[in-house]
């Protein structure tokens, strides 16, 4: 009998976010916590993720990929949810259901991070620009709109479709890129919200390992 395959994911060797845990491959390290896979890590260097060996794993020179077999993937979003779609514990049982914590991923990433990248781009790219202070608040706004409306649709509740799910998961790695902005406190429920997911222990674990590469000390049990 062959013994199952350990997934091989890529991670920044020298992470540009200095270890707070917003790296794209913190989101795959989550996932698989929580469905409890065990996983290697491949550090690439920035040099290295645009050489050859690495393009053939992601076409766009970026990370992470996941390779289990000879199956290679890349996109945080596609790992994620093949992940919850070979494990238990990241979508409901119920077919509507499992169709709806899928939509709320897709509309973590395509909803509502571009407006948030854009502040993150507008921050560190633009700042020098002319039209800087003109267009900032522009960009602030369109992340309010986004927020302010998943707040009410998030009420009171703990998570966007019943329990947790894989749309979570994608949300709250998205949210986590507002913290420093100082944006996300203008929605008690949406932090709250982000504060649930920070504090499951998975997430903790892939944090903590996620963090140990940047420092160099490995995480503490």
């Amino acid at each position: 009998m062959s013994l199952p395959t350990i997934p091989i994911i890529t991670v920044f060797e020298r992470s540009p976010d200095g270890g707070k845990g917003l790296a794209r491959d913190m989101r795959v390290r989550w996932a698989l916590e929580e469905v409890g896979q065990a996983y290697e890590v491949r550090l690439v260097s920035f040099g290295a993720m645009k050489e050859a060996a690495h393009r053939a794993l992601h076409p766009f020179g970026q990370i992470p990929t996941y390779e289990e077999g000879d199956l290679v993937l890349f996109e945080s979003g596609a790992i994620v949810l093949h992940l919850a779609e070979r494990h238990a514990g990241l979508l409901p049982d119920n077919a509507n259901a499992r169709a709806r914590a899928i939509t709320w991923m897709f509309t973590a990433l395509n909803t509502v991070e571009p407006p948030i990248l854009d502040l993150q781009t507008t921050k560190f790219l633009e700042g020098d620009k002319p039209w800087y202070e003109q267009r900032l608040p522009l960009v602030q706004n369109r992340i309010r709109d986004r927020l302010g409306e998943l707040s009410d649709r998030l009420g009171a509740a703990d998570w966007l479709d019943g329990a947790f799910s894989a749309g979570d998961l994608m949300m709250v790695a998205v949210l986590l890129r507002l913290k420093a902005s100082g944006m996300l406190a203008e929605y008690p429920n949406l932090s709250a919200y982000v504060a649930r997911g920070e504090a499951r222990p998975a997430y903790k674990r892939a944090f903590d390992a996620q963090l140990a590469v940047f420092t160099g000390k490995p995480p503490t049990a």
